[in-house]
């Protein structure tokens, strides 16, 4: 007989009370009150609040010299307080008494549903808009004009774009039960840790007392590391061995070199690129440490003394251009008044150079762009053929999270098709209409969102399982930079719709995950979904348009002061992206005018080494381990270097292997009690003192060596022959 849902008999399910991954049946519970209130006025006003305050606040400290992404985590812990104090003080009648829209503004305790939902409020505001590099690349390193409507609708249609891409797969990607989502376990955690009461076990306490305690260590001690102390950051020991050696200086730098003996005690070093190494699952840690050390100690030294690219002639680790002799490409000589390439200057100019390593991880994008599409398709193919055919009706196991979501209304499959037909034609008017700013035809905005629909799912289905996300932009710069070239706005434009839509519809997915764990209305979680987005959209825009008016040379290194805290790093990365991708093209990087050519047989390699994982598991399908590396995982590692540095990469791993399988696996017990809360605990109080410190000191420092940096000024020094550099020793 099967289940009876709102008197409908569906008679295709067969329950499966236990979950399929380990760490979601320890974390998360199997219950579900559907009588409890999720949107209230309280869920309303803190929502809001949330949202507008986190988004205000990262898109300021995005253009810093340290960014700073206030994760939704502080909102989450911030807005407990006053939710209760809300539920005491609000009137509890009712308005319009016998109608429809009869409602209350107090329906009684403060409860964990309309706390979710204020936490997808503040998701909304938690990181940047993507699109927003648009802005700066334009004008601030192009230095052309870019007026306010086109710039908003590019945006906002960014985002928006995502809910398409996220309605077309949530069947396969937030009902399936393998498809875990790690990173939403913190939150779950920390929500059961502040709503349930729990008793205190003995001899220890309960995940409440240990959240504040951790809250409070990590506030405290986050001032040593942000104020008096800056060099815990990166403690790279290795170059005070040899004050005056490049070469040990290269060795041992963890901001500008191998980082070799280099490690952080301080956790947004950590989790500024990664994320929580606690989120982790260890499978995923241990490819990202296998990856990270084949691509950091073998073939960056290999590449770099070898002299493969000419790499002596530029810094060991940067992601800046270079002309020939090693001095900075002047970018901004080579634009013509139509903003295309000026051929005739570049010709005399000169081709633009990278650093070895920087050639070298756009090779392993290609790589893990290949790794990616064979991986799923040999390793998950099964289970999607399985899940297309449960779309029409065929009987399929379900979890007991599942079960329990089929009371409430799904979101019909046409809102999200509304939302994405009005978008992707608000995008062909403006890029046809603002075409001389944003240079993108209309053909470009269909073939990026085909780029978008066909990667979706399968790199949704490695986030899903892995919590890490291969990305998408290089082959979207790639395709347009062949297709459109010398365009650079074209191209820049292209990647946000081809990269960012997808990246926003998996963000999406993952929320709409948190709503299936905690058993939220899906409709409710739309709804949040929508405002937050367009609320966050409009304060993000408007933060980034008042800081271009009002710093003076914000972002331009050339003209800021040395102490300067604007410079913008990520923004710098994306320019130069557009630089190679747009302004020049690929073809005269990686095609037959280029010297990077041979890069394109990453594309093949990529491909093949999933295969031959594949070979080995069914070749010996009793090593259970060989089925765990992971090649889009491994290949992709250090796809955020950079800017990330290998500082941040060491640390994260150490402290994911220490959760993830030390913790894991000798103490399941603690792991299952403490590991989420741990990791919610440091981001907020490191979040809460990293605010206050900038709010009362500023970019003051105190003034003495432990603040100097680490100690490796000549780290990015090259050392060809005769090339000459401000700083560095000249050899012969």
């Amino acid at each position: 007989m099967g289940e009876v849902f709102d008197g409908i008999e569906d008679d295709s399910l067969e329950v499966k009370e236990e979950c399929p991954i380990k760490q979601v049946d320890l974390t998360v519970p199997k219950t579900d009150d559907p009588t409890m209130p999720a949107v209230t006025f309280r869920m309303w006003v803190l929502g809001v609040a949330a949202c507008v305050i986190l988004s205000f606040v990262n898109q300021f400290f995005w253009y810093r010299k340290m960014p700073l992404t206030v994760s939704s985590i502080s909102a989450q812990i911030a807005v407990v307080p006053i939710g209760h104090f809300m539920a005491k003080v609000l009137p509890k009648d009712a308005f319009f008494k016998g109608t429809r829209f009869e409602f209350t503004m107090n329906p009684g305790p403060f409860n964990i549903k309309e706390h979710v939902l204020i936490t997808i409020f503040a998701n909304s505001g938690a990181g940047t808009v993507y699109a927003a590099h648009i802005l700066s690349a334009v004008r601030l390193y192009y230095k052309r004009s870019l007026t306010f409507l086109p710039a908003f609708i590019v945006m906002l249609t960014t985002q928006v774009l995502g809910f398409g891409w996220a309605g077309l797969f949530r069947k396969y990607l937030v009902e399936p039960g393998e498809m875990w989502w790690p990173s939403n376990l913190v939150q779950v955690a920390l929500f059961r840790a502040l709503h349930e009461k729990e008793k205190r076990p003995e001899g220890g306490m309960t995940r409440t007392q240990f959240f504040l305690i951790v809250l409070i260590c990590s506030f405290a001690y986050c001032v040593f590391p942000g104020y008096f102390f800056v060099m815990i950051t990166s403690f790279s020991w290795v170059c005070w061995i040899a004050p005056k050696s490049v070469l040990v200086h290269q060795l041992g730098s963890g901001l500008q070199g191998l980082g070799i003996g280099s490690f952080g005690i301080d956790w947004a070093t950590i989790s500024s690129y990664l994320g929580s190494p606690l989120a982790s699952p260890w499978f995923a840690t241990a490819n990202v440490a296998v990856g990270f050390f084949l691509i950091m100690y073998v073939m960056t030294p290999i590449t770099y003394w070898f002299n493969v690219y000419d790499a002596k002639t530029f810094p060991i680790y940067s992601n800046g251009l270079y002309t020939t002799n090693g001095s900075e490409y002047d970018i901004l000589s080579i634009i013509n008044s139509n903003f295309h390439l000026d051929r005739d200057t570049y010709a005399q100019m000169g081709p633009v150079h990278l650093s070895t390593f920087f050639a070298m991880t756009y090779g392993l994008g290609f790589a893990t762009l290949g790794a990616t599409l064979v991986h799923v398709l040999l390793f998950s193919g099964r289970d999607l053929w399985k899940q297309s055919k449960s779309a029409f009706g065929e009987k399929t196991k379900i979890d007991i999270h599942t079960k329990l979501m089929k009371k409430y209304k799904k979101v019909p499959m046409w809102w999200f098709l509304v939302i994405l037909v009005v978008n992707i034609g608000l995008i062909m008017f403006t890029c046809e209409y603002y075409n001389e700013s944003l240079q993108l035809p209309w053909w470009g905005v269909l073939l990026a969102c085909a780029i978008a629909v066909f990667f979706t799912l399968p790199i949704g289905i490695i986030y899903a399982t892995t919590n890490q996300m291969p990305g998408l932009n290089i082959i979207t710069e790639y395709v347009i930079g062949y297709m459109y070239p010398e365009r650079p706005v074209a191209n820049m434009c292209f990647k946000v719709y081809g990269y960012i839509s997808m990246s926003q519809g998996l963000t999406f997915l993952a929320d709409f995950k948190l709503g299936h764990y905690m058993k939220i209305p899906p409709r409710s979680m739309f709804m949040a979904q929508v405002v937050g987005t367009i609320l966050a959209v409009i304060v993000y825009t408007g933060t980034a348009w008042w800081l271009m008016e009002t710093i003076p040379h914000l972002c331009d290194t050339s003209m800021l002061p040395k102490d300067s805290p604007w410079t913008c790093p990520m923004d710098h990365v994306f320019f130069d992206a557009s630089v190679i991708w747009g302004l020049v093209g690929p073809r005269r990087i990686f095609g037959d005018l280029g010297e990077y050519g041979n890069i394109n047989w990453f594309f093949l390699g990529g491909a093949i080494a999933p295969l031959l994982v594949w070979l080995a598991h069914k070749a010996f399908p009793n090593q259970n381990w060989i089925r765990l590396i992971h090649m889009p995982v491994l290949l992709g590692a250090t796809s955020m270097m950079p800017p990330a540095s290998a500082v941040s990469f060491t640390s994260w791993i150490i402290v994911g292997f220490l959760s993830g399988y030390v913790v894991f696996k000798y103490k399941p017990d603690m792991w299952k009690r403490y590991n989420y809360v741990l990791s919610g605990g440091l981001d907020a109080g490191t979040a809460f003192m990293t605010v206050l410190l900038f709010l009362a000191l500023g970019a003051t420092q105190i003034q003495w060596w432990g603040n100097n940096g680490e100690g490796c000024p000549l780290a990015s020094c090259p050392t060809a022959k005769g090339i000459a550099v401000d700083g560095c020793p000249v050899f012969s």
